[in-house]
């Protein structure tokens, strides 16, 4: 038996049928829904990673070819395994699999493989690098593009480097989907855990023009009566 088959196996014999209904829902895989026709098993969490932990060494080109299943879980058990391959690879390695992500962004596509992933792949790899790709994913048609651009900066917030996450959040204040909206605020609140004043300012210079969802996000960490002036536009 390959590799593949027996972890596809493994994979099956975990499914959960009325788990997947519930995941379909809480994914949004409805008609004209950001998840539209996605598939799931109904595999847990835990064992998800359990099975990312037992075929972590699945060679790359298996691993891709689970990168493109039909399944949710599938992408998401590819995703980790690239990520664990990552993390103890050389340059090279990594150059190939950061580029095997970006190749593969159609496959990425609902929030949690983004977040679970892109930071440490993409964010990683282009530490240190001239980071224009994320400028070029930040204007893509993609959803799921444009929202790798904004969370792989996580990687940068983290070592207190602001510049790329202000910049790609001023772009991406025009967009048009919650989930761009969500992540835009969610990554602005990191950046005021770090420097309240550099958030503050940022909020200031764009209130106008700032998704009141993103808005809302962050600000969360502010003190009530600060916070309820914010979402009353009454500004310092």
């Amino acid at each position: 038996m390959s590799k593949l088959t027996e972890i596809r196996a493994e994979i099956k014999g975990s499914a959960d049928p009325k788990r997947a209904k519930a995941l379909m829902r809480f994914f949004k895989t409805g008609v004209g829904q950001y998840g539209e026709g996605d598939k799931f098993l109904g595999i847990t969490l835990p064992t998800t990673r359990a099975i990312v932990k037992k075929y972590k060494d699945l060679s790359l080109p298996d691993t891709q070819k689970f990168l493109k299943s039909k399944w949710h879980e599938e992408r998401m058990i590819a995703l980790l395994i690239l990520l664990e391959k990552f993390q103890k690879a050389d340059s090279k390695l990594q150059k190939t699999i950061f580029e095997i992500y970006l190749n593969n962004t159609k496959y990425i596509n609902n929030w949690d493989l983004v977040d679970v992933t892109c930071r440490d792949i993409v964010g990683a790899y282009l530490d240190k690098k001239d980071r224009k790709i994320l400028y070029k994913l930040a204007t893509s048609k993609s959803l799921w593009e444009r929202r790798i651009s904004i969370i792989s900066t996580f990687y940068y917030i983290a070592q207190s480097d602001f510049n790329d996450t202000l910049k790609i959040s001023k772009i991406l204040l025009s967009d048009k989907h919650d989930l761009i909206h969500k992540a835009v605020g969610w990554v602005l609140r990191e950046v005021g855990k770090k420097d309240i004043t550099l958030l503050k300012k940022f909020l200031k210079e764009n209130y106008e023009n700032i998704p009141r969802t993103a808005l809302r996000y962050s600000i969360e960490r502010f003190p009530d009566l600060e916070r309820k002036k914010y979402l009353k536009g009454e500004i310092d």
